[in-house]
């Protein structure tokens, strides 16, 4: 009736077998193949009552310790026997095993990233046990139902499958293995379901930004079909493109000649018309303003409807025309006594320029104002010889002084108009005549220090000494550099390189050195295309780091993507350049950056590189910087003001305060900041406001003029105009006066001069707001703003994939990184290049605070990097971090 069934003993707890059968008399259980004991038997007896027979049933217990000390060929087993009358019956043999489940799986599954509507596939083998285990899967702790999810198959030998992933697939995956014994979980795998981007479309064409002549068009798309999700791809290629277009430009309408008066009409009225034909208005052009027809009384109101004797009509023709002959004469004699009254010097002749310096003769005609001429006779002002700067006319006691000057060498082939000091004062204003092709300056190919208008609260605060100018031997600096890195500097230049920890391999030591050119540079920009900063080497040219390298290169430009277009170019082996790439570009081989006032360059090669800037519109600025220096000339009596242009790098400003160093210079007045736009319009320069019975001026220098195309392409050189001031006596020690530098229909800057001409009563002007010239090379921890431990902790967090997105791709964007991003995805650690680009542009101000709010704001730190302990830092970083504010 009832069999003795399959049992396992858990833990110590012994089992029961049970065995029922009618009509029995006896029954014995039977284990291993021998009898169990009588007295181990539990037997119970009852009567069916529907057939009246006796039912025997019989209970054995079997004990953990049994089943172990059996050792047979299988399993313990056991079998009960009945009697009756009628024979004898077995039943089925019955095991009896232990049960067990170990606690380590065979194979616990893996975390895997995958793409979306990839095929996604868990492994899990359970652990060992009696019985066998059985296996459900979890997703982030909640179980995973197949039945429900047709994308889901967990039947394949413990297996989970997902045949195409989903976004939601995302998450954490546990095992779980469950028999009568225990249960147990495996290791959890993440799995993480990235999306790679894709490009949107292309928009359309924008308009050409040139209203008028030639300009750009240009068309964009988006990573954003899909955008990247989960540290997916970003998009390969450019996302911008630009072609170049012309537009007609406008013509305006504007009126021919007034016709001829046509005869006089019986009304006493003649006509005149004109027409809207010179030109006519063309390609949206404005039409002409005004009437296009006149007209008016023929007879002066004297009409003949009127007179009632037409023999009068003599006699009032006489009397108007002795009228008109008497108010002409009157006329003639009044402008030809006040012309004589107001010029007294006439000009009889020009000279040619010797020794840089033009002179004049003049003949007094009459007592009166000695710096005026006459109207009637122009002076000739073309000369023979002329020089890449406007003329500087002096004395000629300070020819020999002057000549001396590297500044002051001649060139041909330009011609300069010089304005008198009355022609600025009535508003006479003439383009230049400018003749040829300009020559490169004849300054020293030397380059120096300049930033930005710097905006002190006082002209005390920007003393300093001549004496912190570098000369030409310092504008090289090397050192040795190993695996950790440091900074290379020129003092005072603007221009530094950044060689990032591990770039040099391990146990390896590199000569590195970084120079500026100092020699008239290979590089020649085709047609308006300028050179923006210095000319930069750095080497050694053969040795090749393993993560890039971040170069700063001071620029001029005034940053506007609509009006510039600015190249990175080298210079090969053979002495040409190559361009590397626009800053607009998207590339892989390497990233450029643009501040304000400087470019910063992720580089794996070592070279010589350039910056060009090609003027894309009229309104394209070049930053000028405006200084004024000043010194006694061999006679006692004059004072030289010396009026610099150079472009606004550090780079030029060094040449030129260099220059004036070794020439007893001194500087004046803080520099201006010129906005010199590439519109084609001349720099004019001049004096004002001298006092008048103190100094007085050297005839025809009051206002000098420099072309266009000599400002424009002055190729790194700075440009230079001279004023020759005299006291009237040795008592006067003061000088006040202004310097206007100003580019006709555009920009203008007003220096205020207020000097003393003696050395011991003259204050000093100051040159740069960073000086650096104590620490041009810094090697190890100590050349970073951020302690190593601290940058090894950014960059484990930012360069590990979040379901989040909080990736180094949002380290990039909080600190204004939004452009050529797959240039950092190539990278092995795409934050480590972004915070090297980070310590490139912080060189000076090192604004940790900044960086630890902007690491606050994507969430993925818990306090400020000033709040971490000391014992967080490396002990050779923590003493140069705390100078650094952490």
């Amino acid at each position: 009736m009832e069999e003795p069934d399959d049992a396992y003993i858990i833990k110590s707890n012994p089992i029961v077998l049970r065995c029922k059968a009618m009509p029995a008399m006896q029954i014995f259980f039977k284990c291993n193949g021998e009898w169990v004991h009588q007295n181990e038997h539990v037997s119970e007896e009852s009567m069916d009552e529907t057939t009246g027979l006796k039912v025997r049933e019989v209970f054995i217990n079997v004990t953990r310790q049994q089943v172990e000390d059996f050792h047979g060929p299988e399993d313990y087993w056991c079998q009960c026997v009945a009697w009756s009358h009628l024979g004898t019956s077995k039943s089925r043999k019955a095991s009896v095993r232990i049960a067990y489940l170990r606690k380590n799986f065979e194979q616990d599954p893996q975390g895997k990233e995958v793409p979306i509507e990839g095929m996604i596939v868990l492994h899990c083998r359970p652990p060992e046990g009696v019985p066998a285990a059985e296996v459900e899967w979890l997703k982030n702790e909640e179980p995973i139902d197949s039945n429900l999810d047709e994308n889901i198959d967990t039947r394949a030998d413990h297996n989970l499958i997902i045949r195409q992933a989903r976004l939601s697939d995302s998450g954490n995956y546990t095992c779980m293995a469950a028999n009568i014994v225990a249960k147990r979980r495996s290791m959890s795998a993440t799995v993480v379901v990235y999306v790679n981007g894709g490009w949107s479309s292309w928009t359309e064409w924008s308009n050409c930004n040139a209203r008028c002549g030639r300009g750009w068009q240009k068309r964009s798309r988006t990573c954003t079909n899909p955008a990247p999700l989960n540290g997916g791809a970003f998009c390969e290629g450019m996302s911008v493109q630009k072609i170049s277009c012309t537009s007609l430009c406008p013509v305006d309408g504007n009126w021919e000649v007034w016709s001829e008066w046509s005869v006089c009409s019986p009304e006493c009225e003649h006509l005149r018309v004109r027409e809207c034909v010179a030109p006519p208005p063309r390609n949206g052009g404005k039409y002409c303003e005004g009437l296009s027809q006149e007209s008016e009384n023929c007879t002066e109101g004297l009409c003949i409807q009127d007179i009632e004797n037409a023999s009068d009509i003599a006699l009032y023709s006489g009397l108007g025309a002795a009228v008109i002959a008497v108010a002409v004469l009157v006329v003639g004699v009044t402008v030809y006594r006040r012309s004589q009254s107001e010029y007294g010097v006439d000009v009889i002749d020009s000279s040619a320029l010797t020794g840089g310096f033009q002179t004049f003769n003049f003949k007094t005609v009459r007592q009166g104002n000695s710096l005026l001429l006459n109207s009637s006779m122009q002076p000739d002002l073309t000369v023979s010889r002329t020089y890449s700067g406007p003329i500087c006319l002096q004395d000629p006691m300070d020819k020999e002084l002057m000549t001396e000057s590297s500044l002051f060498n001649p060139l041909s082939d330009i011609k300069v108009k010089v304005q008198s000091s009355f022609m600025v004062s009535l508003g006479v204003t003439e383009r230049a005549e400018y003749h040829g092709k300009a020559h490169s300056g004849t300054f020293p190919h030397e380059n120096s220090r300049g930033f930005g208008t710097i905006h002190a609260r006082s002209k005390a605060t920007y003393i300093q000494n001549l004496s912190s100018i570098s000369t030409k031997s310092e504008l090289k600096t090397t050192a040795i550099f190993g695996h950790l890195g440091g900074r290379l500097v020129i003092p005072n230049t603007g221009v530094s390189l950044l060689i990032p920890h591990g770039a040099i391999p391990e146990e390896s030591s590199w000569e590195i050195y970084l120079a500026i050119n100092q020699r008239e540079s290979s590089l020649q920009p085709d047609g308006t295309d300028v050179l923006l900063g210095p000319e930069v080497s750095c080497g050694p040219s053969d040795a090749s780091v393993s993560t890039p390298f971040a170069l700063t290169i001071p620029h001029c430009a005034e940053l506007n993507s609509e009006h510039w277009n600015i190249h990175l170019k080298k210079r090969t082996q053979q002495g040409k350049w190559e361009e590397v790439m626009s800053v607009e570009e998207e590339t892989t081989s390497c990233y450029c950056l643009l501040d304000p006032y400087a470019c910063h360059i992720l580089l794996n090669s070592f070279g010589t590189y350039a910056l060009i800037g090609e003027p894309i519109s009229d309104c394209a600025v070049r930053q000028l910087k405006v200084a004024v220096f000043g010194c006694m000339s061999c006679n006692s009596l004059d004072y030289n003001l010396r009026v610099y242009c150079m472009d606004n790098t550090p780079c030029a400003f060094q040449e030129v305060a260099s220059d004036e160093k070794l020439h007893g210079g001194h500087l004046l007045e803080e520099p201006k900041l010129l906005h010199f736009k590439g519109n084609t319009f001349s720099l004019q320069i001049s004096v004002l406001d001298i006092p008048p019975f103190l100094w007085r001026i050297k005839p025809f220098t009051a206002c000098q003029e420099v072309p266009f195309s000599r400002v424009w392409c002055s190729n790194q050189q700075p440009l230079h105009c001279a004023f020759s001031l005299e006291r009237y006596t040795p008592a006067t020690t003061q000088l006040s006066c202004k310097i206007c530098v100003r580019q006709v229909k555009g920009h203008e800057q007003i220096l205020q001069i207020q000097t003393s001409i003696l050395e011991n009563e003259r204050e000093t002007i100051a040159f740069f707001a960073h000086d650096d010239s104590n620490f041009p090379a810094q090697m190890g921890p100590k050349a970073f703003k951020i302690p190593y431990s601290i940058r090894q902790r950014i960059c484990a967090t930012f360069d590990t994939p979040s379901a989040k997105g909080k990736d180094w791709q949002m380290l990039a964007q909080k600190n204004s990184i939004n452009r050529n991003l797959s240039y950092f995805a190539t990278q092995s650690s795409p934050s480590a290049v972004i915070l090297d680009l980070w310590e490139a542009r912080h060189q000076h101000d090192g604004d940790l605070d900044s960086l630890a709010c902007a690491l606050e704001e994507i969430g993925r730190t818990h306090s400020k990097i000033p709040n971490i302990t000391e014992t967080e830092i490396e002990e050779p970083d923590f003493n140069y971090s705390r100078q650094n504010g952490l």
